[in-house]
Protein backbone atom coordinates (compact mmCIF):
# COMPACT_ATOMS: atom_id res chain seq x y z
CA UNK A 1 0.00 0.00 0.00
CA UNK A 2 1.60 3.47 -1.38
CA UNK A 3 1.17 5.98 1.50
CA UNK A 4 2.56 9.88 0.47
CA UNK A 5 5.65 11.62 2.04
CA UNK A 6 5.53 15.51 2.72
CA UNK A 7 7.39 17.18 5.19
CA UNK A 8 5.54 17.68 8.56
CA UNK A 9 3.82 20.74 9.78
CA UNK A 10 4.46 21.52 13.19
CA UNK A 11 2.23 24.05 14.72
CA UNK A 12 4.86 25.98 17.12
CA UNK A 13 7.59 25.61 19.40
CA UNK A 14 5.90 22.66 21.54
CA UNK A 15 5.39 18.77 20.68
CA UNK A 16 2.68 18.81 22.65
CA UNK A 17 -0.38 19.99 19.86
CA UNK A 18 -0.62 17.42 16.89
CA UNK A 19 0.54 17.82 13.64
CA UNK A 20 -1.32 20.11 11.05
CA UNK A 21 -3.37 18.36 8.96
CA UNK A 22 -4.04 18.52 5.12
CA UNK A 23 -7.81 18.41 4.51
CA UNK A 24 -9.09 17.08 1.15
CA UNK A 25 -12.78 16.66 0.52
CA UNK A 26 -13.25 14.63 -2.77
CA UNK A 27 -16.51 13.51 -4.29
CA UNK A 28 -16.89 10.87 -6.31
CA UNK A 29 -13.58 9.03 -4.51
CA UNK A 30 -14.98 5.00 -4.51
CA UNK A 31 -14.00 4.49 -8.40
CA UNK A 32 -11.98 5.28 -11.17
CA UNK A 33 -9.71 8.63 -11.06
CA UNK A 34 -11.15 9.61 -8.08
CA UNK A 35 -10.24 6.42 -5.99
CA UNK A 36 -6.59 6.59 -7.33
CA UNK A 37 -6.66 10.49 -6.49
CA UNK A 38 -7.53 9.53 -3.13
CA UNK A 39 -4.98 6.62 -2.72
CA UNK A 40 -2.43 9.17 -3.98
CA UNK A 41 -3.60 11.84 -1.30
CA UNK A 42 -3.48 9.60 1.98
CA UNK A 43 -0.62 10.32 4.39
CA UNK A 44 0.10 10.44 8.31
CA UNK A 45 -0.49 14.44 7.85
CA UNK A 46 -4.04 14.36 5.90
CA UNK A 47 -7.44 14.19 6.94
CA UNK A 48 -9.11 12.91 3.68
CA UNK A 49 -13.24 13.49 3.79
CA UNK A 50 -14.39 11.36 0.47
CA UNK A 51 -18.37 11.77 -0.53
CA UNK A 52 -19.29 8.86 -2.80
CA UNK A 53 -22.43 6.32 -3.55
CA UNK A 54 -20.21 3.53 -2.15
CA UNK A 55 -17.54 3.48 0.42
CA UNK A 56 -14.69 1.53 -0.60
CA UNK A 57 -12.84 -1.18 1.96
CA UNK A 58 -9.61 -1.31 0.24
CA UNK A 59 -9.69 2.67 0.43
CA UNK A 60 -9.65 2.57 4.48
CA UNK A 61 -7.36 -0.42 4.83
CA UNK A 62 -4.91 2.08 2.81
CA UNK A 63 -5.63 4.80 5.16
CA UNK A 64 -5.20 2.95 8.58
CA UNK A 65 -1.92 1.52 7.13
CA UNK A 66 0.03 5.03 6.12
CA UNK A 67 -1.78 6.68 9.84
CA UNK A 68 -4.20 9.13 8.06
CA UNK A 69 -7.44 10.16 8.85
CA UNK A 70 -9.90 8.97 6.52
CA UNK A 71 -14.21 9.55 6.26
CA UNK A 72 -16.37 8.44 3.64
CA UNK A 73 -19.72 9.90 3.52
CA UNK A 74 -22.51 7.33 1.20
CA UNK A 75 -24.52 10.02 -0.37
CA UNK A 76 -26.09 10.53 -3.95
CA UNK A 77 -24.93 13.71 -5.53
CA UNK A 78 -28.09 14.18 -7.36
CA UNK A 79 -29.60 15.47 -4.32
CA UNK A 80 -26.60 17.57 -3.29
CA UNK A 81 -28.36 20.05 -1.07
CA UNK A 82 -28.65 18.11 2.44
CA UNK A 83 -24.82 17.26 1.40
CA UNK A 84 -24.05 20.35 0.99
CA UNK A 85 -25.12 21.24 4.25
CA UNK A 86 -23.73 18.15 6.09
CA UNK A 87 -20.80 19.85 4.30
CA UNK A 88 -20.80 23.55 5.66
CA UNK A 89 -22.08 21.54 9.12
CA UNK A 90 -18.79 19.51 9.47
CA UNK A 91 -16.71 22.50 8.55
CA UNK A 92 -17.51 24.80 10.95
CA UNK A 93 -17.10 22.22 13.41
CA UNK A 94 -13.11 22.23 12.61
CA UNK A 95 -10.35 23.67 14.32
CA UNK A 96 -8.64 25.56 11.07
CA UNK A 97 -5.93 26.13 13.64
CA UNK A 98 -5.16 22.13 13.59
CA UNK A 99 -5.10 22.60 9.49
CA UNK A 100 -1.83 23.41 7.38
CA UNK A 101 -4.67 23.39 3.85
CA UNK A 102 -8.05 23.19 2.86
CA UNK A 103 -8.86 22.10 -0.61
CA UNK A 104 -12.39 21.09 -2.39
CA UNK A 105 -12.17 18.49 -5.30
CA UNK A 106 -15.07 18.52 -7.26
CA UNK A 107 -14.65 14.96 -9.16
CA UNK A 108 -18.20 12.99 -9.56
CA UNK A 109 -19.77 13.24 -12.90
CA UNK A 110 -22.04 11.15 -14.62
CA UNK A 111 -22.33 10.77 -18.32
CA UNK A 112 -26.14 9.98 -19.64
CA UNK A 113 -27.33 7.64 -21.75
CA UNK A 114 -25.65 8.37 -25.49
CA UNK A 115 -28.13 9.55 -27.75
CA UNK A 116 -29.83 12.43 -29.32
CA UNK A 117 -31.43 14.95 -26.99
CA UNK A 118 -34.85 14.54 -28.55
CA UNK A 119 -34.70 10.94 -27.54
CA UNK A 120 -33.09 11.05 -24.11
CA UNK A 121 -34.59 10.39 -20.61
CA UNK A 122 -36.00 13.07 -18.17
CA UNK A 123 -34.61 11.38 -15.41
CA UNK A 124 -31.27 10.57 -16.90
CA UNK A 125 -30.59 13.58 -17.92
CA UNK A 126 -31.69 15.38 -14.53
CA UNK A 127 -29.56 13.38 -12.81
CA UNK A 128 -26.22 14.05 -14.83
CA UNK A 129 -26.73 17.68 -14.22
CA UNK A 130 -27.71 17.33 -10.72
CA UNK A 131 -24.66 15.70 -10.24
CA UNK A 132 -22.48 17.30 -13.08
CA UNK A 133 -23.11 21.09 -11.96
CA UNK A 134 -25.42 21.22 -9.58
CA UNK A 135 -23.57 19.21 -6.99
CA UNK A 136 -20.77 21.32 -7.81
CA UNK A 137 -21.78 24.51 -7.29
CA UNK A 138 -23.73 23.51 -4.00
CA UNK A 139 -20.29 22.25 -2.72
CA UNK A 140 -17.95 25.11 -3.42
CA UNK A 141 -20.53 27.51 -1.82
CA UNK A 142 -20.85 25.36 1.28
CA UNK A 143 -17.00 24.80 1.45
CA UNK A 144 -16.50 29.07 1.02
CA UNK A 145 -19.06 29.92 2.90
CA UNK A 146 -17.72 27.64 6.19
CA UNK A 147 -13.86 28.30 5.78
CA UNK A 148 -14.14 32.33 4.76
CA UNK A 149 -12.75 33.06 8.18
CA UNK A 150 -10.41 31.17 7.71
CA UNK A 151 -7.81 33.49 6.77
CA UNK A 152 -4.68 31.95 7.86
CA UNK A 153 -4.86 28.07 6.58
CA UNK A 154 -4.68 28.14 2.36
CA UNK A 155 -7.39 27.17 0.78
CA UNK A 156 -8.50 25.22 -3.18
CA UNK A 157 -11.37 24.40 -5.26
CA UNK A 158 -10.72 22.07 -8.33
CA UNK A 159 -13.48 21.27 -10.16
CA UNK A 160 -12.11 18.43 -12.53
CA UNK A 161 -13.96 19.47 -15.89
CA UNK A 162 -13.40 17.68 -19.42
CA UNK A 163 -12.51 18.36 -22.92
CA UNK A 164 -16.28 18.20 -23.94
CA UNK A 165 -16.81 20.93 -22.01
CA UNK A 166 -15.25 22.93 -24.62
CA UNK A 167 -16.04 21.37 -27.23
CA UNK A 168 -19.31 19.67 -28.70
CA UNK A 169 -20.46 15.89 -29.24
CA UNK A 170 -23.49 15.01 -30.36
CA UNK A 171 -25.36 12.71 -28.45
CA UNK A 172 -24.22 14.08 -25.24
CA UNK A 173 -25.37 17.30 -24.70
CA UNK A 174 -26.05 16.78 -20.69
CA UNK A 175 -22.72 15.99 -20.25
CA UNK A 176 -21.11 18.56 -22.26
CA UNK A 177 -23.67 21.21 -20.66
CA UNK A 178 -22.80 20.40 -17.18
CA UNK A 179 -18.72 20.91 -17.59
CA UNK A 180 -18.91 23.55 -20.27
CA UNK A 181 -21.26 24.96 -17.04
CA UNK A 182 -18.59 24.06 -14.70
CA UNK A 183 -16.17 25.52 -16.08
CA UNK A 184 -17.97 29.03 -16.29
CA UNK A 185 -19.26 28.88 -12.94
CA UNK A 186 -15.65 28.55 -12.08
CA UNK A 187 -14.69 31.56 -14.35
CA UNK A 188 -17.50 33.63 -11.88
CA UNK A 189 -15.98 32.24 -8.56
CA UNK A 190 -12.52 32.74 -9.41
CA UNK A 191 -13.58 36.47 -9.93
CA UNK A 192 -15.68 36.51 -6.93
CA UNK A 193 -12.76 35.36 -4.56
CA UNK A 194 -10.03 37.26 -6.21
CA UNK A 195 -12.16 40.24 -4.64
CA UNK A 196 -11.32 38.78 -1.23
CA UNK A 197 -7.81 39.16 0.74
CA UNK A 198 -7.65 36.18 1.67
CA UNK A 199 -10.11 34.29 -1.46
CA UNK A 200 -9.60 30.93 -2.59
CA UNK A 201 -7.99 29.41 -5.46
CA UNK A 202 -9.88 27.98 -7.67
CA UNK A 203 -9.35 26.01 -10.96
CA UNK A 204 -11.89 24.25 -13.14
CA UNK A 205 -9.15 21.38 -15.02
CA UNK A 206 -9.68 18.79 -17.80
CA UNK A 207 -7.49 15.89 -17.00
CA UNK A 208 -7.25 14.18 -20.77
CA UNK A 209 -8.91 10.71 -21.84
CA UNK A 210 -8.54 8.51 -19.56
CA UNK A 211 -8.93 4.31 -19.13
CA UNK A 212 -12.46 4.69 -17.01
CA UNK A 213 -15.76 3.05 -16.85
CA UNK A 214 -17.09 5.88 -18.59
CA UNK A 215 -14.65 4.98 -21.92
CA UNK A 216 -16.04 2.07 -21.49
CA UNK A 217 -19.57 3.72 -22.17
CA UNK A 218 -18.33 5.78 -24.73
CA UNK A 219 -16.52 3.29 -26.68
CA UNK A 220 -19.25 0.43 -26.18
CA UNK A 221 -22.38 2.88 -27.10
CA UNK A 222 -24.49 1.96 -30.75
CA UNK A 223 -23.01 4.17 -33.59
CA UNK A 224 -26.02 4.81 -35.21
CA UNK A 225 -26.61 6.78 -31.99
CA UNK A 226 -23.23 8.09 -30.99
CA UNK A 227 -21.16 9.03 -33.72
CA UNK A 228 -17.78 9.72 -32.26
CA UNK A 229 -18.68 5.92 -31.19
CA UNK A 230 -15.40 4.67 -33.28
CA UNK A 231 -13.02 7.54 -32.09
CA UNK A 232 -13.93 6.46 -28.69
CA UNK A 233 -12.82 2.76 -29.49
CA UNK A 234 -9.84 3.86 -31.47
CA UNK A 235 -8.51 5.63 -28.50
CA UNK A 236 -8.63 2.37 -26.89
CA UNK A 237 -7.03 0.18 -29.33
CA UNK A 238 -4.47 2.55 -30.22
CA UNK A 239 -3.32 2.55 -26.40
CA UNK A 240 -4.00 5.99 -26.28
CA UNK A 241 -5.68 6.48 -22.62
CA UNK A 242 -4.20 7.47 -19.70
CA UNK A 243 -4.80 5.00 -16.88
CA UNK A 244 -6.82 6.13 -13.54
CA UNK A 245 -3.23 6.31 -11.81
CA UNK A 246 -0.91 8.92 -13.89
CA UNK A 247 -4.23 11.48 -14.49
CA UNK A 248 -4.63 11.21 -11.03
CA UNK A 249 -1.10 11.89 -10.48
CA UNK A 250 -1.17 15.09 -12.87
CA UNK A 251 -4.05 16.49 -11.37
CA UNK A 252 -2.83 16.51 -7.79
CA UNK A 253 0.22 17.66 -9.45
CA UNK A 254 -1.20 21.05 -10.55
CA UNK A 255 -3.03 21.58 -7.59
CA UNK A 256 -0.02 21.83 -5.96
CA UNK A 257 1.84 24.28 -8.30
CA UNK A 258 2.67 27.53 -7.18
CA UNK A 259 0.96 29.19 -9.90
CA UNK A 260 -2.73 27.09 -9.31
CA UNK A 261 -5.54 29.15 -10.03
CA UNK A 262 -3.70 31.91 -12.05
CA UNK A 263 -6.10 29.83 -14.81
CA UNK A 264 -9.36 29.90 -13.75
CA UNK A 265 -9.86 26.94 -16.59
CA UNK A 266 -6.95 24.75 -17.85
CA UNK A 267 -6.05 21.51 -19.17
CA UNK A 268 -3.56 19.36 -17.31
CA UNK A 269 -1.54 18.03 -20.36
CA UNK A 270 -0.99 21.75 -20.84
Amino acid sequence: MRCVKRPSITPSATRKNPMKKYLTILTGASRGMGLAMARQLLAADTLLLCISRQRNEALAQQASHCGAELLEWQADLGDAAPVARRLQEWLAAQDPQQLASATLINNAGVISELTPLRDAQADDLAQALRVGLEAPMLLSAAFLAATKSWTQVPRKVLNVSSGLGRRAMASSSSYCAAKAGMDHFTRCLALEEALSPHGAKVCSLAPGVIDTAMQVQLRSASAAQFPDQSGFAALHEKGQLSSPADAAGRLLAYLNRPDFGSEPVADARG
